[in-house]
């Protein structure tokens, strides 16, 4: 059974760089078709998806994100990594990591972390 963990820190000043950590066990993020993906909830509204990086390394990004997210990962640690600069209050949400077997683009995930609260002070 994969499972999945955010860790990163909870509050973060407008202006800088929110960088939160995806930790999966039970799997490898290299396993062939796999795609990792990052996922926010801001306070009152609906799921929006961020980004996502394959099995092979490559990345996606939202457009309207694209200029301010960047996501890696470490193969030897099996974790995959959010990075989103110059971050406002709009930022504040919890952010999911989540893993889904079949294209990105299909948005389908099998499996799911149990979120992490990010708020970006002013």
């Amino acid at each position: 059974q994969v499972q999945l963990q955010e860790s990163g820190p909870g509050l973060v000043k407008s202006s800088q760089t929110l960088s939160l950590t995806c930790t999966v066990s039970g799997g490898s993020i290299t396993t062939n078709y796999y795609a990792w993906s990052w996922i926010r909830q801001p306070p009152g509204k609906g799921l929006e998806w961020m980004g996502v990086i394959t099995y092979d390394g490559s990345t996606y990004y939202s457009p309207s994100l694209k200029s301010r997210t960047s996501i890696s990962r470490d193969t030897h640690k099996n974790q995959f990594s959010l990075q989103l600069s110059s971050v406002t209050p709009e930022d504040t949400a919890v952010y999911y990591c989540a893993a889904g077997r079949g294209p990105w683009y299909l948005y389908e995930y099998n499996y799911w972390g149990q979120g992490t609260q990010v708020t970006v002070s002013s």
